[in-house]
């Protein structure tokens, strides 16, 4: 009886000391690579990814740690920068954009690439196909061209006499083409003539903008583009020195001094990236992780500018904002 009674007491020690050991033995953190353009660690989205982490139970520092890349809008720098996210062996690399996302393609076709946004990933080669991506890239898409024709009417809507638009696009970026069709459909029948301004590069920012007014058009729609999105303040800046009421593609720009903004929200799409991410890092293949779209759009308006320039908003247009600058 006691020698059954020791080898019991010696199960239960051996037990309690496997289980303290155990316990002692750290989490694994994981290691999530982010790839951007422009700054991007301590902005909303920044905020909206992390707390879509947090929703999942990850926090930095404890069992994540997020390696933050950017370019500074240098895009000749993210290269370079994807290497040293692949060297420094991030289970994740989440993108900020179609140029970075490009870049870490280029970098590694092991390490799963999570999209954060991209106006269209097939058409920039990422993936075969939104519903099966196929490869080692996933996540989300901004592909909403209908939008455009939306952000037209909102135009017309707050200039009622509107009879010429000047719109801004660069040509390279995947998606423009269908885009711009969306908004030629959009102006056939509000009868609004478009003027399109190819802007290839930063040099082309401002020549644009004189073009706009020298054809004299009474408004201008921004189109997304990686040239804009590096070069916001300028955009916004050279829109209310020409006087001209423009509508832009992202919130970030009717909160810095643009006039409006209708956009898929990008704060919502940076706070879904989390899914895939958690997905990804409890074994899932981003193959097998279809490509989603936007589902929630947002219209801001800036009253501030439009005082600037000297335009009334219709009360009709200012009821549907989700958020007005005053």
């Amino acid at each position: 009886m006691k020698k059954k009674i020791t080898v019991l007491t010696l199960c239960a020690l051996l037990y309690a000391l496997c289980s303290a050991v155990e316990a002692q033995q750290p989490k694994k953190i994981h290691r999530i690579g982010f790839l951007a353009t422009a700054p991007t660690g301590s902005t909303d989205r920044a905020e909206a990814f992390r707390q879509g982490l947090r929703e999942r139970g990850y926090v930095e520092g404890k069992n994540i740690v997020i390696e933050w890349r950017s370019a500074e809008g240098k895009f000749d720098r993210l290269p370079a920068l994807a290497a040293e996210l692949v060297s420094l062996k991030v289970d994740v690399i989440v993108t900020a954009g179609p140029t970075p996302t490009h870049a870490a393609k280029e970098a590694t076709n092991k390490i799963a690439i999570v999209m954060a946004q991209d106006p269209d990933p097939v058409g920039s080669g990422f993936v075969a196909s939104l519903a099966r991506p196929g490869g080692n890239i996933t996540g989300l898409a901004t592909l909403a061209p209908e939008l455009s024709g939306k952000q037209l009417e909102l135009l017309k809507e707050i200039i009622p006499k509107l009879s010429r638009v000047a719109v801004l696009g660069t040509s390279t970026v995947p998606g423009n083409v269908q885009t711009v069709r969306e908004i030629e459909l959009a102006a056939d029948a509000l009868k609004v003539k478009i003027q399109y301004l190819n802007v290839p590069g930063p040099k082309d920012i401002e020549t644009a903008f004189q073009a706009a007014r020298k054809a004299h058009a009474e408004a201008a729609l921004v189109l997304a583009s990686t040239v804009f999105n590096s070069y916001r303040t300028e955009v916004i800046d050279l829109s209310v020195k020409s006087q001209l009421p423009a509508i832009f593609y992202s919130a970030e720009y009717a909160e810095l001094g643009g006039l409006m903004a209708y956009a898929t929200s990008y704060v919502d799409l940076y706070r879904r990236v989390a899914t895939y991410v958690d997905k990804i890092l409890k074994g899932t293949r981003p193959a097998d992780l279809p490509v989603e779209q936007p589902t929630k759009f947002e219209l801001i308006i800036n009253l501030k500018t439009a005082k600037q320039i000297g335009l009334t908003i219709p009360p009709n247009v200012l009821a549907r904002a989700d958020k007005v600058i005053k």
